[in-house]
């Protein structure tokens, strides 16, 4: 069939789930049988968010082919087993550089270059790509930001003309919130008409509105909403406040979200997937009892900045039938005197990954404690090279250990730079990113994780390496190096195997753990903090 187009949107405030609301939608059409991608249009005029600050746009998601992303692509990959591209992340300033780029280049022949068409129809051609490309039956594009947001009006106004040019190809879901006033004890639908107003102002009419709420709906207020923003009745669902992200696919699917969308576009709907595995993944999740109390430290006090990490491990908790139960621990604050204290009742440690000096000396101190004390820890990227450098100062015997990042004067660079990196002078998309192969010294906790592959691929996001001058050093006194990149022999794993579970890697493992296939390291160590400690 041809492909069909749906287009996500927002209104009234951000962060209501439209990424959510977008993964669950490819979830359920995957189920289905429909091939499907999904793709977010961001309309802030950075290239891409990897120079970004975590507090600003929460973690940088980063893709197999080296993009730096918005987190949301998390959700689709951990919803859908999809592995996205940089096709699948697209911001203003990516459109307007490929526009400038070819105007520099004279290729529109001395055209007046403007918003409309000719940043339209780059747009238009990125949200067409993939489905011409790839033979979809399904794209789902998501636009970051909300309706009236004056980044966002391009994007609006190439949807328009999608929507004209597509027919019944294409169809629009707007998410708005519905807010409860405890004052008056009722739910507001004004914000929502509002919102459709809006839309319907820029000359697209929603064909499906999800309404986010705190609060079950009755019929009679969708009824008011369908009626005032001409929308039929089946085509109003809503957003509850779950336990779990991942019961979202069930409530759409229950609600008939995906046939309405079936209907819209005039496909038949047939009869609704069992969704058997996912169905299973959620009776195992309400089933755990048992908690396994985790500490996260690292320097960003937000949810979002470690959003991946925490996803996997509360994925590998539900296949080891617990619920993990996750602490953040400001690095800033750890200090030889408190470290006892802070990481208190915590069955396992993750030293977290991050950029700068601000907080390192707390995770270096962490990592000495749970080496020590033998509880079962996790360094990712930054954290691993601060289980390295910690190691180095109090096993190797040398004082000044330390990153060449933190301090380039050090005599003893456990960590560097990468040769290739010390001629670079740009920060925003020239660190290491990525997947890349990764060869398992056989016997090791880590490859026992991996199901004893010899060879595995995972995602990089840095510049600094483990240092190669001092690797016999690290084998001698018990630090293995268990993970070697084979074309570069860059480190990237170590591990102290006569620990319960002590393991460090350079690269992101929580980029690649879904729902239906948790990373078998974030499985392995939650297992390990299950089988010892556990707070009370």
């Amino acid at each position: 069939m041809e492909t069909k187009y749906i287009f996500v949107t927002g209104g009234v405030v951000s962060s209501l789930g439209k990424g959510i609301i977008s993964a669950s939608i490819g979830k359920l059409l995957q189920a289905r049988g429909y091939k499907v991608t999904i793709q977010k249009f961001d309309p802030y005029i950075n290239i891409d968010p990897g120079t970004l600050n975590p507090y600003e746009h929460g973690e940088c998601y980063v893709t197999v082919d080296g993009m730096e992303t918005d987190l949301d692509l998390g959700h689709y990959e951990r919803f859908t087993g999809i592995e996205t591209t940089r096709n699948n992340s697209i911001t203003t300033g990516r459109i307007y550089k490929t526009v400038i780029d070819r105007e520099r280049h004279g290729d529109y022949l001395g055209k007046t270059i403007q918003v409309v068409p000719h940043i339209t129809d780059e747009i238009k051609r990125r949200m067409l790509r993939d489905g011409l490309d790839e033979g979809l039956d399904f794209v789902i594009t998501e636009v970051g930001g909300t309706i009236g947001d004056i980044e966002s009006a391009p994007f609006m106004e190439a949807i328009r003309q999608l929507r004209w040019q597509l027919g019944r190809n294409a169809v629009c879901v707007h998410l708005t919130y519905v807010p409860y006033l405890k004052a008056a004890d009722e739910l507001k639908t004004k914000p929502t008409q509002h919102s459709v107003k809006e839309l319907q102002g820029m000359g697209i009419q929603p064909d499906i509105l999800v309404l986010r709420t705190e609060r079950h709906l009755d019929d009679a207020l969708r009824m008011k909403v369908a009626s005032f923003c001409n929308v039929d009745l089946e085509c109003v669902v809503q957003s509850e406040d779950m336990p779990s992200i991942y019961e979202v696919p069930v409530s759409m699917q229950r609600q008939g979200l995906d046939a309405a969308i079936m209907r819209k576009i005039g496909i038949p709907v047939g009869e609704t997937p069992a969704m058997k595995s996912w169905h299973d993944f959620i009776r195992k999740q309400c089933s755990a009892t048992r908690e396994v109390h985790i500490g996260l430290v690292g320097k960003y006090d937000l949810q979002d900045a470690y959003k991946s990490i925490r996803e996997s491990l509360n994925l590998a908790g539900i296949y080891n039938d617990v619920k993990a139960r996750l602490h953040f621990i400001n690095s800033e604050e750890v200090t030889s005197e408190n470290v006892a204290e802070k990481l208190a009742g915590m069955a396992g440690i993750i030293i977290c990954p991050g950029f700068g000096q601000r907080g390192i000396e707390g995770k270096i101190i962490a990592a000495e404690y749970t080496r020590t004390h033998d509880i079962p820890t996790f360094g990712i990227c930054l954290g691993m090279q601060m289980m390295v450098i910690e190691f180095a100062r109090h096993v190797l015997g040398y004082a000044d250990a330390n990153s060449c990042e933190m301090n380039p004067q050090t005599t003893h660079p456990v960590i560097d730079l990468m040769e290739e990196q010390k001629t670079i002078t740009q920060m925003g998309g020239t660190m290491r990113l990525g997947a890349y192969d990764c060869e398992l010294i056989a016997g090791s906790k880590t490859a026992e994780a991996y199901g004893d592959k010899p060879l595995i691929k995972e995602r990089h996001r840095h510049r600094y390496e483990f240092n190669n001058q001092f690797a016999e050093e690290y084998e001698q006194k018990g630090m293995r190096l268990v993970g070697i990149n084979p074309t570069a022999h860059l480190v990237e794993i170590v591990e102290i195997p006569t620990l319960r579970w002590y393991i460090g890697t350079q690269f992101h493992p929580e980029y690649s753990s879904t729902v239906l296939h948790p990373h078998p390291l974030f499985m392995s160590f939650v297992k390990a903090c299950s089988d010892g400690t556990v707070k009370a």
